[in-house]
């Protein structure tokens, strides 16, 4: 992401549509005035920033609030859904980008509300209304991989990235980059507000939908993430999302076919 703000895009109005992406296809570097939620009814998408990386399937939305410099890329074929609110509008009280339960109701509501934006009067305006009652009711979710920021620790967050299958221990890793475990636990700690297996997991976690939007069959993910067997990654997976990695094939326009 950009360091220099003045590089980046500036559309002060976060506009409220949808779109469609192909696999791959991304939005640069941007900000708004606005807040905005991002939702992907098929596929999955990735919202970056400085200070990390989000991901979200179809039974998670991303919360970017005004003035966040963000980028997107899609996973799969992906349809996104992106509701703009005015910065003095903040149902959720957040000043930090967020990832959001989706339930079904308010998936059908963020999908009818983009899909005709510029209509306007008293039906669209109680589809926002209970649009944003639903969005206050969202829990977040902690489904948010941090940016490291000391050297140290971003050699070992970049050996990682380069292959989330990699088993090495926090011992063995810092022999590489020239660190003790105890200080690299302590700058996991420090720097990302996590431990190292907690971070590694969103590492995998995050590739995983990744895969799973590319149509990789579920043994072979587990496979590639680290996972010590299939059975064992779809039971963090299904703690995370709420449903099986089998059931995450997206419907027409909503999310997991699963439960």
């Amino acid at each position: 992401m950009p360091k220099n703000r003045h590089a980046v895009r500036h559309t002060p109005v976060a506009p409220t549509y949808t779109r469609h992406m192909p696999h791959g296809a991304e939005i640069d570097a941007h900000r708004h005035d606005d807040h905005q939620i991002v939702y992907a009814g098929r596929g999955v998408v990735a919202v970056t920033t400085d200070a990390g990386s989000w991901v979200a399937p179809g039974t998670r939305a991303l919360w970017v609030p005004a003035d966040t410099v963000h980028a997107h890329q899609a996973h799969g074929n992906v349809e996104l859904h992106f509701v703009g609110l005015p910065a003095t509008e903040n149902p959720l009280g957040l000043d930090t980008p967020a990832v959001l339960a989706v339930g079904p109701l308010l998936r059908e509501l963020i999908v009818e509300y983009t899909r005709t934006p510029e209509a306007e009067g008293p039906q669209q305006a109680r589809l926002r209304a209970v649009l944003l009652d639903q969005l206050k009711l969202s829990p977040q979710q902690p489904l948010h991989l941090p940016t490291p920021t000391d050297p140290l620790l971003r050699s070992v967050c970049d050996l990682l990235h380069a292959d989330p299958a990699d088993r090495r221990t926090l011992t063995e890793l810092g022999r590489e980059v020239g660190a003790s475990d105890r200080t690299l636990s302590r700058l996991f700690r420090a720097d990302l507000g996590m431990t190292f297996p907690q971070w590694r997991t969103q590492l995998r976690l995050h590739h995983a939908l990744i895969l799973l939007a590319d149509r990789t069959p579920v043994t072979t993910v587990a496979n590639l993430c680290g996972w010590s067997s299939t059975s064992a990654f779809i039971d963090v997976f299904r703690r995370a999302f709420g449903h099986t990695p089998g059931s995450h094939a997206p419907r027409a326009h909503g999310g997991p076919s699963g439960p």
